[in-house]
């Protein structure tokens, strides 16, 4: 499930795509299950179409992959994660609104 300017990420290739972006990468950690997730989806593919060659967004499953988010401590989901040259440099849990998504995105860019 993902709009068309979004990677799907996967455990065997999460930090490759973090360290070969020359942009901030936005992750969105979440589940099948998860209606929060289900909830903030058409935001974070609103932030995929507006920001497209600004950011890069991507989504990882944590049910389908386990590594990457335990490796990350992620804890609860959805969890919107910025990096920026590999590095993690922002984390949002929870829904958010449209205006803080973008709030957080802008500050990255």
């Amino acid at each position: 499930m993902a709009g068309e300017n979004i990677q799907i990420l996967k455990d065997g290739n999460f930090k490759e795509a973090l360290k070969t972006s020359k942009i901030p990468v936005l992750v969105d950690f979440w589940a099948e299950w998860c209606a929060p997730c289900r909830m903030i989806t058409p935001l974070v593919e609103e932030v995929a179409a507006e920001y497209k060659d600004r950011i890069m967004v991507a989504k990882l499953n944590i049910d389908e992959n386990q590594a990457t988010p335990s490796e990350l401590k992620i804890l609860s989901i959805p969890t919107l994660v910025i990096f920026k040259e590999g590095q993690e440099a922002e984390r949002i849990v929870g829904f958010q609104t449209k205006k803080e998504l973008f709030a957080m995105v802008e500050k990255h860019l």
